[in-house]
């Protein structure tokens, strides 16, 4: 079968380049390897939150991009950055003229821009059917099949066809029998590889089976796997986007995706299994469920807090807190009215327990958050309160991967790169498998739905500006 351009996925990335590309006048068709007419997938299944860096697509474009190279400690592409942070308003309005609705929710997003109908947020576990992320996946789907475009379920990719240096078609298996898909443009677009443990184990903790795959399953790396046997570049990898969850989130799909303990982690503190402080609850969620998927035995952390922040903290009356739909999804906390008792339910060392308590009150009271044996960080929008009230809580976490970091490195068209840095013709990324936008020290988290939307556009107009028949298609 031939196309002008193929992705291999269906999720948003997947499905957006090849709108875009149907737009401009080339025949095109997403590979999607599920079989089911709303396959699961994290597009699906997400919140729909569409921003850049946590901040609004209003900003100016200078700003973006210095929020991507900031948040990412410098580590991102400068080109990259520039081409995202220039085009995701665009990308916005072009989602709106494709029957995309947004809403601005303050509270939720600090102002940002998310799909609607917003998840309702009444309940733990996934809440998808009906939501904005899902009806836009149908509403791309049929304008894709408007245009004459094609999704082909079922069809799992198995090789990229390189032939004179350029990438021009797959291999693939459907219905039990391998297929040839000829094409002048091929899209890697099918998600990170957070329900692989093989790559989680490689790429982000050895402890792969003691992390949480917070994905749809088919999020398995396999179109970074794919690119690199042609010779293709990757790179980028080490961090990845993710929360805070209870432990027993590993075995109860309704601890997850929501709620997560990220707002109350920022207020509170984080200890290992010594009873001491690793890493600066400051920083944030993602960061946080990092530093636990790095631990020796990333089952280990425990939350420490007190009642008056379980009840009434900052942040924990939203969307997305634990209080009070923890009980009702399964969850449990340790309690108790001193902390040599609460150690003693958390199998923590007491005395050490307690002094790293109050090492972190008087820091508190003194704002000498630098002193800490860990430094913490004290942002005004998540200002450290003290562990003072009793009852005394615990809880047991578990570090969710949502969204992997690395992949192919491409260029700020999202064409891939040879491993020399050539461009390699033919062949592009979008979306989560890209290299070099995210991560850095800190596990700069650019937006899953900004690399989807946005590169997808980009993807889909280079390709169209390179292939010569696109034009006179589109004006027909």
């Amino acid at each position: 079968m031939r196309f002008d351009l193929l992705t291999i996925g269906g999720g948003f990335s997947g499905l957006v380049t090849a709108c875009r590309a149907a737009e401009l006048g080339l025949r095109a068709a997403v590979l999607e390897a599920r079989t089911e007419e709303r396959y699961p997938c994290s597009s699906r299944w997400s919140t729909g939150v569409f921003g850049v860096m946590g901040i609004s697509l209003a900003k100016p474009p200078d700003v973006l991009a210095g929020a991507i190279l900031e948040g990412t400690d410098g580590t991102a592409d400068p080109a990259l950055a520039r081409a995202v942070a220039e085009n995701a308003q665009r990308a916005q309005a072009w989602l709106v003229q494709e029957g995309a609705q947004f809403e601005v929710r303050g509270a939720l997003t600090q102002s940002q821009h998310v799909l609607a109908p917003v998840r309702r947020f009444d309940a733990a576990g996934l809440d998808w059917d009906e939501r904005g992320a899902d009806l836009l996946m149908r509403r791309l789907e049929a304008n894709l099949v408007r245009r004459d475009g094609a999704v082909s379920r079922g069809t799992k990719v198995a090789s990229l066809i390189v032939e004179d240096g350029a990438c021009v078609g797959v291999t693939a298996t459907r219905d039990e029998r391998s297929e040839r898909f000829d094409a002048a443009a091929v899209v890697i677009a099918d998600g990170g590889f957070a329900a692989n443990p093989r790559m989680v184990a490689r790429y982000i903790t050895p402890r792969a089976d003691r992390v949480l795959a917070r994905v749809g399953p088919g999020a398995q790396g396999d179109g970074i796997v794919l690119a690199e046997a042609a010779g293709a570049a990757i790179g980028g990898f080490g961090a990845f986007y993710g929360h805070i969850h209870h432990r027993d989130a590993m075995h109860n799909r309704a601890l997850w995706p929501y709620p997560h303990f990220d707002a109350l982690a920022t207020v509170s503190m984080l200890v290992g299994p010594d009873g001491r402080r690793f890493a600066d609850e400051g920083l944030g969620g993602v960061y946080l469920a990092n530093a636990i998927a790095r631990l020796d035995d990333p089952l280990s952390a425990v939350i420490v807090f007190d009642d008056a922040m379980w009840r009434g903290a900052p942040g924990q009356a939203g969307p997305v807190a634990c209080y009070p739909t923890l009980a009702a999804a399964g969850g449990w906390l340790l309690s108790a009215p001193d902390l040599a008792g609460l150690a003693a339910q958390a199998g923590l060392p007491a005395a050490v327990l307690g002094d790293t308590v109050r090492g972190y009150n008087d820091a508190v009271a003194s704002g000498r958050f630098g002193d800490l044996p860990v430094p913490r960080s004290a942002r005004t929008a998540a200002a450290p309160l003290p562990i003072a009230t009793p009852p005394f809580h615990a809880v047991p976490l578990c570090a969710g991967v949502t969204g992997t970091m690395g992949g192919v490195v491409i260029d700020a068209h999202a064409q891939a790169k040879r491993a020399d840095g050539r461009p390699f013709p033919g062949l592009y990324a979008v979306g989560t498998p890209v290299a070099h936008l995210e991560g850095g020290p800190r596990a700069g988290y650019v937006g899953g739905l900004c690399k989807g939307f946005v590169l997808g556009l980009l993807a889909a107009e280079h390709a169209a500006s390179v292939n010569p028949v696109s034009a006179a298609r589109a004006r027909s």
